[in-house]
């Protein structure tokens, strides 16, 4: 009887081994086939996803916000010169729009593609703040008209070294001065429609970062981009090449190579890692069912935002010793008292904002640098003590800038300046 007990358990200790060896493999083929339902489980782990990652990326990110915010704050505090001022607010945007786009990347970064709309956003601000450097630059020499009077008819090196060894044997003249507004602005019109031009290709399925196909968009636009680029840069340093000296009580080199430096990085990383990416270095995130969770487009791409969110921290001190507020909190433009600012309201600080972020006077320079009825003109600022002829007119507000009517006698234009063109032929007659 003992012998027959134990062989019966046995036998049922070895059908139950059975079954749940059969019920074992039939579960582990439904998570083979059915991997779609259990998305936790991958291959590998990405640092991008980690909270390693965007814990470092969110500090650095709102403490260069806190940084470049505060500063903000004290121009808009101090805003004793618009003129000037408008142009280094929108220049110091530069680090809560890359900041914020780069990060808000990141919290996306499971979602393939979305990183395409952030960078949408922060190129068309890339292109915005070159344009508003130059502009900041003939603001600090008294505008155009101002800088022509120094320079004009004085010769040009000739340096290979200058990149100024294709011009032989000529002259500053007005000219030169449109070509370097020009350089700036088609960037200001070409960056955003690429990043426009990206999103649409997207969506047809034609463009892929890292795609360096002829039938796909990435390579055209990448090229567009990089030309383009180029030009404004090199617009730029011929500039200041022309205007060092005159440059040289606003410390302008720490400014330029700044943001120089935060325009070529964010640039040339993207390039780079594009090139890792076509090397399938950088590759994408897949389950572990073998299907692909992320594209290796957007890990090339979350890597470059995680790069970004970490040099905004370094950027946004950069900014803060390149544009000191203490230059304009002992002026007495506005206060009447020498460090002073005036008093803070939040119906003050919106009405500088909407007028420091107005981008109507990007569209009035486009016209007047662009439009050939304007071409042998140069623009003059009563605001920069610059040179009037008595005989000359003063063109209407409406031909100006596009508005209506016309400056009321006496009355100070909304920009805090008058303009009006001269022929170029007639300057200094």
């Amino acid at each position: 009887m003992i012998t027959m007990g134990n062989s019966s358990t046995e036998r049922l200790g070895a059908t139950a081994a059975a079954l749940l060896g059969a019920a074992d493999s039939d579960s582990s083929s439904t998570l083979e086939k059915d991997g779609d339902n259990f998305p936790d489980i991958r291959m590998t782990k990405s640092f991008l996803e980690s909270g390693t990652c965007r814990g470092l990326s969110g500090f650095c990110v709102w403490s260069a916000l806190f940084i470049t915010g505060y500063q903000i704050f004290q121009y808009l505090r101090y805003y004793t010169n618009p003129a000037e001022q408008r142009w280094i607010i929108r220049i110091l945007f530069i680090v809560p729009v890359y900041a914020l786009t780069s990060w808000l990347s990141l919290l996306f970064f499971s979602y393939n593609n979305v990183y395409v709309y952030f960078n949408a956003v922060r190129d068309c601000y890339e292109a915005f703040v070159i344009y508003n450097f130059l502009s900041l630059c003939y603001e600090y020499l008294g505008g155009e008209g101002s800088i022509m009077s120094e320079i004009r008819g004085k010769p040009i090196r000739s340096s290979c070294w200058y990149g100024t060894c294709w011009i032989q044997a000529q002259s500053y003249n007005i000219g030169f001065l449109r070509f370097c507004k020009q350089g700036t602005l088609q960037f200001c019109i070409i960056k955003p429609l690429t990043s426009f031009l990206v999103i649409i290709l997207q969506a047809f399925d034609l463009y892929y970062d890292g795609n360096w196909s002829p039938n796909q968009g990435y390579l055209y636009t990448t090229l567009i981009n990089n030309m383009s680029i180029s030009i404004a840069l090199y617009a730029l340093f011929l500039f200041y090449f022309a205007t060092h000296d005159l440059l040289r009580p606003f410390t302008p080199v720490i400014k330029f190579f700044t943001i120089k430096a935060i325009i070529f990085l964010s640039f040339w990383q993207g390039f780079i890692l594009a090139v890792l990416e076509k090397l399938e270095l950088i590759s994408s995130i897949r389950w572990e069912h073998g299907g692909t969770e992320t594209k290796s487009s957007s890990v090339s791409a979350g890597y470059q935002n995680f790069i970004i969110s970490i040099e905004m921290l370094f950027a946004a001190i950069a900014l803060r010793y390149a544009f000191p507020i203490s230059a304009y909190m002992t002026s007495t433009f506005n206060s009447g008292r020498e460090g002073v600012g005036r008093s803070v309201t939040m119906q003050s600080i919106s009405n500088t904002l909407k007028e420091t972020i107005n981008p109507r006077d990007i569209m009035t320079d486009a016209i007047h640098n662009f439009h050939p009825q304007y071409q042998q003109y140069t623009q003059y600022s009563s605001a920069g003590g610059s040179y009037k002829d008595p005989g000359s007119v003063e063109k209407p507000a409406k031909e100006k800038n596009g508005g209506t009517g016309t400056q009321k006698p006496g009355a100070r234009p909304k920009d805090g300046e008058k303009s009006l063109l001269l022929s170029s032929d007639d300057e200094f007659q």
